[in-house]
């Protein structure tokens, strides 16, 4: 089963676009949890709604060994009919992907990755030889700064046109998909229009103040496949109390029924 077809299988039956962010940070988690117990709460809470989970490796890395026990753990609580997306921002030389595709696909057994476009097809081809995996590349990120970069205008489109583009150039760009902040809307759009069939992963719903009605109004692809709408701390932390996970759980229906509302609107 390929990486889109997991996908698939899943948003339809959860009826969801929904992907939670397990960013956790233990400063902003209950006292009397661990990162793992709070974690699985998490998961137990929302696994029926999301299409997709995204640990971010940094927020693992920050505590040494120990977070990354954390995170094996963490990934090994979420069903697995459930894909796992591991943002990373992976990007190097072609024997560096490689160490990095091998502990992401096999050591941690996630589904796909986030990955730096800018050292080229280098860089990609290790995580594309597992046929059953993914990559999400940076387009258009959802942090203000991203224009700095993301924007300079080539000798044709901008930059994150262009990498739209070349993603869907590739010998196996049906694994390849697009990271696209929802906080730039017409960007969004915009690589949409450059490249249909990618599957798209959305971040900045929620504390970063994008929109929901923009994701899912570029979010899908040509082949009928949804993105992965990304909310992480909305979810979270929307309680800190011993209550938080019946909270999470809550918002994150709440999100789901919100997107599959305006999402009707599209079809």
């Amino acid at each position: 089963m390929t990486f889109a077809e997991k996908l698939l299988a899943v948003q339809q039956h959860h009826n969801s676009w929904l992907c939670v962010g397990l960013d956790t940070d233990p400063a902003q988690i209950p006292s009397s949890l661990d990162v793992v117990a709070f974690n699985r709460a998490i998961i137990e809470a929302t696994q029926d709604v999301v299409c997709a989970y995204k640990p971010n490796l940094a927020f693992y890395l920050m505590r040494g060994g120990r977070g990354i026990d954390e995170l094996e753990q963490t990934i090994a609580a979420i069903p697995p009919d459930i894909p796992i997306v591991l943002d990373a921002k992976f990007g190097d030389i072609e024997s560096s992907a490689r160490g990095y595709a091998r502990f992401a696909f096999e050591t941690l057994g996630v589904d796909a990755v986030t990955v730096n476009p800018y050292l080229g097809v280098d860089a990609l081809t290790p995580f594309l030889e597992y046929n059953d995996r993914a990559i999400f590349l940076l387009t258009h990120t959802s942090n203000p700064s991203s224009r700095d970069v993301q924007e300079v205008t080539t000798e044709s489109a901008p930059l994150y046109v262009h990498v739209a583009r070349y993603a869907m150039s590739l010998s196996h760009a049906s694994q390849i998909g697009l990271v696209v902040g929802a906080t730039f809307p017409t960007q969004l759009a915009l690589v949409r229009q450059a490249n249909p069939s990618a599957l798209f992963l959305i971040p900045g719903i929620g504390a970063q103040g994008g929109r929901v009605a923009d994701a899912v109004a570029f979010g899908k692809n040509d082949a009928g496949i949804g993105p992965l709408i990304n909310v992480s701390r909305s979810i979270l932390y929307a309680s800190r109390q011993d209550d938080f996970a019946t909270v999470a759980r809550a918002v994150a229906v709440q999100m789901r029924d919100e997107i599959n509302a305006i999402g009707t609107r599209y079809l």
